[in-house]
């Protein structure tokens, strides 16, 4: 607590700050690098840290007529009107004292917030009359206890409960009197409470007391009509704040020693361009919600000049007296952000065109600009799951870590002082105007309980844990790793598809041109002469070849994966009627990039999702789940071995076929066709060709969404186990389906026999299946999270009975639910090595994407260059035996927005993840600069020429001077012989 009174007091020595400050947000955090300032910061707080909790009196009270307790408005609003619950009962914490002072024990924390139930002390609301003393000790019991388990008090005068005799008698805050009644109530409670509480809250949030309860009547009390009324409330309760804690400032600082202060809430806002009447449009939004209270108090006594501007004489005036008086009224900047507020009770007008947005750190450091560095206390913050949500509150949980993160940030890079965070609240309970439909406690309530017993979510076991370590340490695992893959690594590129232009576009044109000089200068064709080509087409005659060459040798990759067209290659399905013309350009595609040093890898078949690659005929009679097909696969698969498999020694047969989306049966079939192709293979073709074969798993990667006990993990394994192991486990496994599979579909047969059904494997396409594989290869782009609940039901998985969920403080791209998750990489390779280990691993597609005309795509940098070093950590910490890496993608032509050159026009661009990538290639890793360059063995050409001269230099010798004297007497002989001719 000392600690904590030292920053407050440090903090309001500063220089004054120009007002208006904070407009320079936007821009300041315009210019911080993406994504790295995104990224996740892996830091502690400051010692002394102040780690709070916190609930309002009628959310969590009840007993709301017991004890000599008044009614407030709230009692008589949830009374009226079309509203059918009430918080008579809320969470009976007048009841259960101890069990909520036993929460927060558990909880770990140094202080809690609550507030006063002040018609619990004052039936008739004012203190000239007499208090009701089992509501006073009622108070000092909780703080008594809270004292016992070592826990600070943050007490609050007036969270939104107003007695109603007030505002019946006197139209409540509209009126002027309410300013002394207020005044008195607080001096009855300084001089009851104050030697055991230190900081002060003289109300909560106005803006909502002011806008909602007077003005729109959204809470109580439900005024509504005067569209005046609003303004001439926040005067009133800006003049009662002063008023006490000048009270308190003159009577009871100088022996009680605390601080006071009011809590002010507020949105975020950003701008829908980068215009500066955008960013004081921005601004103005702010002064309205939170300038409305803040700069009277902080900066000038006077409201904002957005405010004046706008309202004119709708706006009250100060009195220069007044504004002295008002100003500087705040010991420290209590700050509430959350749903409260938040994307709720922030009416269209007060957006002023722009977006609203849910960042803390932005906000902490607006104010921090606009009010002089004020020392900031986050006295609310938190989110909210829905109503039927019990202890697994994954999306509470996983905010709760965004808001804390956004904390440290403004803390550690942005030097905000911010001196306390309060998770809210501790307890569900009953959530204002939106009841009981929202819960948003970190302790679950049991409402139909008899004694409301009360049990910790997953949010208060996460939140424990943070205070414990005062934030989110850096471990080992979350640093960078230094070091090289093997020399003989395979580093590629992939592409869904190769640009196909079959006709030659060097020597093929036989007419003959002049020079049009004395016209135009152009060239003109003589008609009916042509000129006799003799010359052999070459391969390098393709334009799009050698382009598409070109560019792949500039990447300096050592393999190139592209797909072939099935369904172009052999449009009818019947392998004599091949597409010849198709099938030459492929050849002289991977010849070229064998020629230029790049080893092709080729899919005979990519899974496009609901758009079929199939031929046509295939397609109608029954596609994959028809046995023709099956066996079609296996003739295309052997007619692609015999055209290209002499400069193809990597052959990929399906491309993803456990995408989401398949049916069993359908997945049944293609595990059938690929074991059939690569039978083919290993049979006819591999000792011949020398090459591999297998298939590529699209394996993201799921985690649990929490892992507080073995229950939690069940999820995720499902979630793996139905979609890699689905179709891993029958080929590098047992041969079979993976038991969690099988039983688990079994178990849900009942409710959908067609889509849960799972095949049986006879004996012999166990031993067909099993096996037919030289390497294990994924493609991978993202990681989620799951667990057992629902809370979203659009991300809700009904065949698996999970509910999928993303970490909000991950960095998010461009494409729906696919956040940048690097080390998601590195489990996908161990996860793999456990089930089969030592199995050769290539990461055959990885890649994220990215807006195309970005050609400094900084996302895609900072993607590769993480998720390649996670690559490293798995090859050389955890022993996975990992054979290669191919980024995603070559370029955007074929896959929009994921391509590392892009295109203007017809101008191919570079763009930096390209040369950023050609960088990690060109040092096979991430080197330390210290270390000398890796050394690799290169193995040299079989020339028995070579070995020859090098044995035997006088043999080699006199055997090169008589091939030399052989070739010249037969160039004579042949010279001579066309002469006489």
């Amino acid at each position: 607590m000392l600690l904590l009174l030292c920053a407050l007091c440090c903090a309001l020595q500063g220089a004054a700050a120009e007002p208006g400050a904070g407009l320079r947000t936007w821009s300041r955090f315009s210019r911080l690098p993406y994504p790295a300032d995104k990224a996740f910061l892996y830091d502690t707080f400051p010692r002394g840290f102040a780690w709070a909790a916190g609930t309002a009196a009628y959310q969590v009270e009840g007993a709301w007529q017991k004890d000599g307790k008044g009614r407030s408005v709230w009692d008589v609003f949830t009374r009226g009107g079309a509203r059918v619950l009430t918080g008579d009962v809320g969470s009976d914490s007048y009841h259960n004292l101890r069990a909520d002072v036993r929460a927060l024990r558990q909880l770990g924390v140094t202080h809690y917030r609550f507030s006063l139930s002040w018609s619990r002390i004052f039936p008739d609301g004012d203190a000239a009359s007499a208090h009701n003393a089992k509501g006073v000790e009622y108070y000092r019991e909780l703080i008594r206890e809270l004292r016992d388990i070592g826990v600070q008090p943050v007490l609050t005068l007036y969270h939104w409960d107003l007695p109603d005799s007030l505002q019946r008698r006197y139209g409540g805050w509209n009126s002027s009197v309410l300013v002394q009644i207020f005044t008195r109530y607080a001096d009855f409670c300084f001089r009851t409470f104050g030697h055991d509480v230190k900081l002060w809250i003289t109300m909560d949030n106005p803006f909502v007391v002011a806008w909602h309860g007077y003005g729109t009547g959204v809470v109580a009390p439900g005024v509504k009509g005067d569209p005046d009324m609003p303004f001439r409330v926040g005067h009133n309760l800006l003049k009662a704040h002063a008023a006490v804690w000048h009270l308190y400032n003159e009577r009871y600082r100088p022996q009680q020693g605390g601080r006071v202060s009011i809590a002010l809430a507020s949105h975020w806002i950003k701008p829908s361009s980068t215009r500066l009447e955008s960013h004081q449009a921005c601004q103005c939004s702010l002064d309205f919600v939170l300038g409305w209270f803040a700069r009277p108090i902080f900066v000038d006594g006077d409201y904002p000049p957005c405010m004046k501007r706008n309202l004119t004489h709708r706006l009250p005036t100060f009195t220069e007296e007044e504004k002295k008086h008002i100003n500087g009224t705040a010991d420290f900047f209590a700050l509430s952000h959350g749903p409260a507020l938040s994307f709720q009770l922030i009416n269209d007008s007060l957006r002023f065109g722009q977006t609203e947005d849910l960042d803390l750190r932005m906000l902490l450091y607006w104010v921090h600009a606009e009010y002089n560095n004020p020392a900031i206390f986050v006295v609310e913050s938190g989110w909210f799951v829905s109503a039927n949500t019990k202890t697994k509150d994954a999306k509470h949980m996983y905010y709760l870590k965004r808001f804390i993160m956004e904390t440290l940030k403004a803390i550690r890079l942005d030097k905000v002082n911010v001196i306390g965070y309060t998770a809210w609240s501790l307890l569900d309970g009953f959530e204002w105007y939106r009841e009981y439909g929202i819960r948003r406690g970190l302790f679950y309530v049991d409402f139909n309980s008899e004694h409301l017993t009360r049990e910790p979510k997953t949010s208060a076991l996460f939140y424990s844990k943070l205070i414990e370590k005062n934030g989110f340490p850096e471990l080992p695992e979350n640093r960078p790793t230094v070091g090289v893959f093997p020399c003989d690594f395979a580093w590629g590129v992939a592409a869904n598809s190769i640009q196909v232009e079959t006709t030659p576009s060097q020597f093929v044109d036989t007419s003959v041109y002049i020079w049009n000089i004395s016209d135009n200068g152009k060239l003109k064709r003589l008609e009916a002469v042509q000129v006799p080509v003799r010359r052999i087409r070459h391969c390098a005659d393709f334009a799009a070849i050698r382009q598409q060459v070109s560019e792949i040798q500039a990447m300096h990759v050592t393999h190139f994966h592209f797909s072939l067209n099935w369904s172009s290659i052999i449009p009818t399905g019947q392998i004599s009627e091949a597409n010849n013309t198709l099938l030459n350009y492929y050849h002289c595609f991977v010849s070229e990039l064998q020629r230029a040093n790049v080893t092709p890898v080729v899919t005979l078949w990519h899974h496009t999702g609901k758009l079929s690659s199939l031929p046509a005929p295939l397609e109608a009679n029954g596609g994959w789940q028809s046995e023709e097909t099956v066996q079609a696969f296996a003739d295309y698969a052997r007619l692609c071995f015999q055209r290209l498999g002499a400069h193809v020694k990597l052959w990929i047969t399906l491309n993803e076929p456990n995408e989401e989306g398949l049916c069993y049966a359908v997945g049944h079939q293609l595990l059938r066709a690929h074991a059939l192709a690569w039978r083919v293979y290993d049979r006819e073709f591999r000792q011949s060709q020398g090459g591999k074969a297998s298939l590529v798993l699209h394996m993201d990667w799921v985690e649990p969404a929490f892992s507080f006990n073995r229950e939690d993990v069940a999820p995720a394994k499902r979630v793996l186990d139905l979609r890699v192991g689905w179709f891993a486990e029958p080929i590098f496994g047992s041969g079979d389906y993976p038991p969690l599979m099988r039983s688990w579909l079994q178990q849900r047969n009942p409710l959908d026999l067609f889509n849960y059904h799972l095949p049986n494997f006879s004996e012999e396409d166990r031993q067909l299946v099993k096996g037919t594989y030289d390497f294990f290869a994924i493609s991978h782009f993202t990681t989620s999270m799951v667990y057992n609940g629902v809370e979203d039901k659009y991300l809700y998985k009904d065949n698996l009975e999970v509910q999928m969920i993303s970490d909000v403080t991950w960095i998010m791209s461009p494409r729906r639910n696919s956040p940048v998750v690097p080390w998601g990489l590195r489990k996908a390779l161990n996860w793999v090595n456990l089930h089969y280990k030592g199995v050769p691993i290539y990461v055959m597609a990885n890649g994220v994407q990215e807006d195309t005309a970005r050609f400094k795509d900084s996302l895609r940098v900072y993607y590769l260059y993480n998720y390649v070093n996670e690559a490293l950590k798995a090859y050389t910490l955890d022993g996975v035996n990992l054979q290669g890496y191919f980024a995603y993608a070559f370029n955007d032509q074929h896959d929009p927005g994921f391509g590392m050159y892009g295109n203007v026009q017809d101008e191919v661009i570079m763009k930096d993840s390209m040369i950023h990538y050609r960088n990690i290639i060109d040092h096979n890793g991430f080197p330390a600069q210290s270390s000398p360059p890796q050394q690799c063995l290169h193995t040299p050409v079989q020339c028995p020429v070579c070995q020859v001269l090098a044995k035997q230099p006088v043999v080699g010798f006199i055997s090169l001077v008589a091939s030399s004297v052989l070739i010249t007497l037969g160039l004579v002989i042949y010279y001579g012989a066309k002469r006489h001719k």
